[in-house]
């Protein structure tokens, strides 16, 4: 998993294949911003068979952070121990990061109970996620073929209604209001209602 707004400037980091357990190339005290014994966020190698022992990410959490420190619990839980860089000299020098907030304000915002209902997560995860693939494309680096997966995920609103911003659930809701029944809309409501997604009166 790799943050697309931390770029390596070191070329001794190693991305070699993680057969021993995950290997954290982002470490505390490499990385710009992080330094907390359990931030395992920005970079971090796994196999497909450790990301599936874990259920892999919950899906809980929409916008910028936090994920990494629910998925440190789960590989904690799994038994798994986590690697990190050795001999590394460029201390926090080691990444660039590059995220804008003015471009991407939605990254830094909560909304709701978004807080309080994203802590330990035990019901979602790989084997709860829904999504569509919106493009594949094929692009060659330093004469390897890399596949590049473009995916929307899909929103529980019921579950997670601050995957959209107020504006947008406002929205949504409007055009759900004309798909489902009066009580089921209802119903939608008083669930979103009790995130503090929304005012509504019954």
């Amino acid at each position: 998993m790799h943050d697309v707004d931390l770029l390596p400037m070191n070329d001794e980091l190693s991305y070699s294949y993680p057969a021993d357990g995950p290997f954290h190339i982002a470490a505390p005290d490499l990385h710009p911003n992080y330094h907390y014994s359990k931030f395992v966020g920005g970079i971090l190698l796994l196999t497909n068979t450790h990301f599936r022992l874990t259920n892999g990410l919950t899906n809980k959490f929409w916008g910028w952070g936090r994920e990494d420190d629910e998925f440190y619990l789960r590989m904690i839980e799994s038994n798994l121990q986590i690697h990190r860089p050795t001999g590394i000299s460029t201390g926090n020098k080691t990444f660039k990061h590059l995220h804008d907030n003015f471009r991407r304000p939605r990254d830094n915002l909560r909304y709701g109970e978004q807080k309080a209902r994203t802590r330990r997560d035990h019901v979602t995860g790989l084997n709860t996620t829904v999504y569509t693939i919106e493009s594949e494309n094929s692009i060659i680096i330093n004469g390897s073929t890399v596949l590049v997966v473009g995916v929307r995920l899909q929103c529980n609103i019921r579950e997670t209604p601050w995957c959209f911003t107020p504006k947008q659930l406002e929205s949504t809701l409007r055009d759900l209001k004309n798909r489902l029944s009066p009580q089921e809309y209802e119903d939608l409501l008083v669930d979103i209602e009790a995130l503090k997604m929304i005012k509504h009166t019954v």
